[in-house]
Parts: C-alpha cells; sequence; structure tokens
C-alpha cells in the first residue's frame, strides 16, 4: 500500500489498516508494538525480535509492510504519537464519573477524527464519485454491524437526487448485484473486508459486468482486491486495541456522511431541487 500524506498517518493507524494481511511472524510483532507503545520506543530492534521469538530481519520487513523505511523511523513516530496523546490528555481533567468518562471518550474521538481520511488517496475518492454519481442504477449493500450504514446511504443519496437501492438481505442481496449491468454501480460496505455475505454479493457484482465501490477499515482485504475503487477508512479511536473490543463505526459514518455532500456538490442544480422536495414532504410529515 503506498501512504498518503505519510507523516500524518500514525504507526497504530498503519498498523490497524493491514494488520489482517501481515504474516504470523509479522503479526506476532505488531501485537507486542501495540501491547507497549512507549517500551517499544526504547528496544531494539533485535529486543523486539527476541521478544517475538523472530529473526531481527523479521522486525525490519514488518517496519517496512507499514510503510517505513526501517525501525528507527517506525520509532520515531511512535515517539510522535505517543506526544500527540500524552498532549491531549493534560489538556482536562474530565473527573471519575460516568459523565466524565462520556465526556473523555467524546472529546477523544474528537481530537483523532482528522486521521479517518489519512489514508484516503485523491484518486480513490475521485474514482469512487466518478462511479457513484455517474452510474445508471445504484445498489448499497452491507451485512452485520455496517447493515444499517448501507440503509442510511441509500436514503441519503436518493434524498440528494442520486436515487440508491438498498437490499437487506443477503440473499436477496446476490440477486439484485446479478441484476447490474456493466453502466450500474455498487457499493459495499464492510468493516473488516472479509464478511462471507458481502463477498459473494462483491463477485455477484463482477460477475454481472457492473462497477464495485468498497467502503472498508482494511487496505488489505478480499474485498478489497474486487474493487474498482476502494475507501480505507481509518480508525477513530484512541487506540487500535479500542478500536478492535468496541468496534465503531463512527469512522464509516463521518466519511459517507461527507461523501453525500460531495456527491451532492457534483449533481448540482439535480440536488437542490431534490432537497427541496424532500423538505416539502418533511414538512407536510411533521405533527403541531
Amino acid at each position: 500500500m503506498t501512504w498518503s500524506g505519510s507523516d500524518d498517518v500514525t504507526p497504530t493507524t498503519r498498523i490497524a489498516t493491514v494488520i489482517n494481511s501481515l504474516l504470523p511472524s509479522e503479526r506476532r510483532v505488531v501485537e507486542l508494538i501495540l501491547a507497549d507503545l512507549e517500551g517499544i520506543v526504547e528496544t531494539t530492534a533485535q529486543d523486539l525480535a527476541d521478544r517475538a521469538g523472530v529473526a531481527r530481519s523479521t522486525v525490519i520487513r514488518t517496519c517496512q509492510s507499514l510503510g517505513y523505511r526501517g525501525y528507527p523511523q517506525l520509532r520515531v513516530a511512535l515517539t510522535r504519537e505517543l506526544a500527540q496523546g500524552e498532549g491531549r490528555e493534560r489538556e482536562r481533567d474530565y473527573g471519575s464519573g460516568a459523565l466524565g468518562s462520556i465526556r473523555a471518550d467524546i472529546d477523544a474521538l474528537a481530537s483523532s477524527l482528522p486521521q479517518i481520511a489519512s489514508v484516503l488517496t485523491d484518486e480513490s475518492v475521485e474514482k469512487s464519485l466518478e462511479l457513484i454519481v455517474g452510474a445508471s442504477r445504484l445498489l448499497a449493500i452491507a451485512n452485520g454491524l455496517s447493515s444499517p450504514l448501507a440503509l442510511d446511504l441509500a436514503m441519503r443519496l436518493t434524498a440528494v437526487g442520486r436515487p440508491t437501492e438498498f437490499v437487506a438481505d443477503p440473499i436477496g442481496q446476490q440477486i439484485a448485484a446479478r441484476q447490474l449491468s456493466p453502466a450500474d454501480t455498487c457499493i459495499v460496505i464492510s468493516g473488516s473486508g472479509a464478511n462471507e455475505s458481502s463477498l459473494r454479493s462483491a463477485r455477484a457484482v463482477r460477475a454481472a459486468g457492473a462497477r464495485l465501490v468498497v467502503v472498508t477499515s482494511f487496505a488489505r482485504s478480499p474485498l478489497v482486491t474486487l474493487a474498482d475503487a476502494a475507501l480505507v477508512v481509518a480508525p477513530a479511536s484512541g487506540s487500535f486495541r479500542h478500536e478492535l473490543e468496541h468496534t465503531s463505526r463512527i469512522p464509516h459514518v463521518v466519511l459517507l456522511e461527507s461523501l453525500v455532500e460531495v456527491v451532492a456538490a457534483r449533481l448540482g442544480d439535480v440536488a437542490r431541487q431534490s432537497r427541496s422536495t424532500v423538505l416539502s414532504i418533511l414538512s407536510d410529515n411533521l405533527s403541531d
């Protein structure tokens, strides 16, 4: 993977987006890094290799898989990420109560939101917009925790004048995908990029000759290999461990809402007229 704006992409973000594709020996290395970011900064490549039970060359190869020239560059990047985190922690005392915990989580999320787009590229975004705006027929599908996102996306795109179909049932998704034409586009949302139902639908899209746009959290996943354009959303949590434990879809929500606004801008008068119609319908359905 080519990292855009490489200095802005933190080590934990890089790990989060490629960990599923690493070799078992490389994964042992990154798991040790994630478990002790501060300790790794003070650890040599050989020490880390000994702890992971791998060769020193494996540590170097892992660093290169993350986009660094070698281990020293990774240590510098970790130092920078830790310093940024410490600065945020010193900014405010939230207290020990439940409300304090909620405020702390919200502030931590807000401060890390910019990294959501850190691994996106101009090419992938422009290609996605081209396929979405120009499609004769547009289908949005997802499964599991991502399913509500596809429904919301379909409704939002339809509201701005880009009619979008949503199919909830996995079998129905495959049927709808196989009925697409080469002029059509399907958007598949999958955090893991490896959901079997979503993969089957994606393969059905390819079999139909239609175009495929993927929204996922992993740059190297089975779904990405099938895509014409992939939007890889970096985690917005304070740590990769937090992201794994809570499986947040907030980054995807933020990206998709922004994507809809860009689509609306591309549609111009069509979007303005559609939004006027939507507001009229909403007004008619609001009670006094």
